[in-house]
């Protein structure tokens, strides 16, 4: 990837005494007896992290667009959402303080850089994640905390395996369920969940609860880019965990929240993923096509193996929502919340909604993806239920 000179500065300043500030600071905050309050102690730290980054953000912007391709700038648009976020996190802006951000030169940067790359003007998960250039096998992190490395490595598996699950679903309709390949593809969909799955415990196991709490996701939340809230990285935001939703047929694309859902990512993800999410928007489901094709097709064998392995992709797919929100969301972000003062707990998410909000929402999403029984939501139980239905007992061997 080229870089100009002025952006290499500042790609060198994130990876190095950007990191050093932050770790100090975390290291100030939590050996408080209240952690979740910015004490006057560590000023000096927090002027040097606001002044510094507004020296590299100020030549940026003179610079202006030198046109080194969508790489360069998307990683510089990471660069400078990583300052912005910092300056959130350590009380230098603060969106319910102010109806303009105070960083108006990365503002403005950032505004620039978002409007021409088709993005949202802010750092997104894949910065983070699978758009992270490592150097000597350390990528771009916010500090040197053990819990951070920790919850981006599992973070950026766990997507890795959803983009494989996606890929190979997405191959199937063009082929026709009938397709002898089709059982492989769905074999390869159900092998990369459970890839999630594997990712998802070792990232319980090895992820503080408290350190994540207050030294993590304190980095994540919404922040200002002039006189807009946008709100935090979700990692959620790629188009794969919503492809494999749509193309199961256990999400649609005309209910009017899940619909939103996507609305709301589009600009949060990658110009690639959005044109996939589009294209998946348009398509049948495998759902749909299955049960078209049983009144006539039910008893012959390749209806009898793909259905059997459509039903356990739908399996793995509704475990892992599952095991997200029942062991990310609560015990490492609803229960620590619990601890709070009544008047810090709206700013705990970094979807911006209160967790009174957030977490119906969240509900109602994880029991889409597994199909539960409920009437008040259009969730697919009944249509497994049918599909199941179908299914021929094993011949009896002897």
């Amino acid at each position: 990837m080229h870089m100009t000179p002025n952006a290499r500065a500042f790609d060198d300043w994130i990876r190095d005494r950007f990191v050093d500030i932050n770790s100090e600071l975390e290291e100030l905050y939590f050996a408080q007896a209240d952690r979740n309050v910015i004490p006057a102690e560590g000023e000096a730290l927090r002027q040097e992290l606001l002044e510094s980054g507004h020296v590299h953000v100020s030549r940026l912007l003179a610079e202006g667009n030198t046109d080194e391709g969508f790489e360069a700038a998307f990683d510089l648009l990471g660069n400078l959402g990583m300052f912005m976020a910092a300056c959130r996190r350590h009380g230098l802006s603060d969106p319910a303080q102010a109806q303009n951000s105070p960083l108006q030169a990365a503002s403005a940067l950032a505004l620039h850089l978002g409007a021409s790359l088709g993005v949202t003007p802010r750092f997104a998960t894949s910065h983070l994640t699978t758009h992270n250039p490592a150097r000597d096998g350390i990528y771009k992190r916010f500090t040197r905390l053990e819990a951070e490395r920790v919850f981006f490595d599992y973070n950026t598996r766990g997507i890795l395996a959803y983009k494989r699950a996606a890929d190979a679903l997405v191959r199937i309709l063009p082929m026709g369920i009938s397709h002898p390949a089709v059982l492989q593809l769905l074999d390869d969909t159900a092998a990369a969940l459970v890839d999630v799955q594997r990712s998802n415990e070792a990232l319980f196991a090895a992820l503080d609860v408290d350190r994540f709490f207050y030294c993590v996701r304190p980095y994540l939340k919404p922040y200002r880019v002039g006189p807009h809230v946008y709100r935090g990285a979700n990692a959620g935001d790629f188009a794969g965990i919503n492809e494999i939703d749509l193309l199961l047929g256990l999400c649609r694309a005309d209910h009017p929240e899940y619909s939103q859902l996507l609305v709301d990512k589009f600009l949060y993800m990658l110009p690639e993923d959005q044109q996939r999410l589009r294209d998946c928007m348009r398509r049948r489901s495998l759902l749909d096509a299955l049960l078209d094709a049983a009144p006539e097709a039910a008893d012959r064998p390749w209806f009898q193996a793909v259905v059997a392995r459509y039903l356990e992709v739908c399996a793995r797919h509704g475990e892992t929502a599952t095991q997200h929100h029942d062991q990310l969301v609560r015990r490492f972000i609803e229960l620590p919340a619990q601890t709070l003062p009544e008047d810090a707990q709206g700013d705990v998410t970094a979807s911006g909604p209160p967790l009174s909000v957030l977490l119906p929402a969240l509900e109602r999403l994880r029991d889409l993806r597994r199909a539960a029984p409920r009437d008040d939501i259009p969730t697919r139980h009944r249509e497994l239920a049918q599909l199941r239905a179908t299914l021929q007992p094993p011949a009896q061997v002897g």
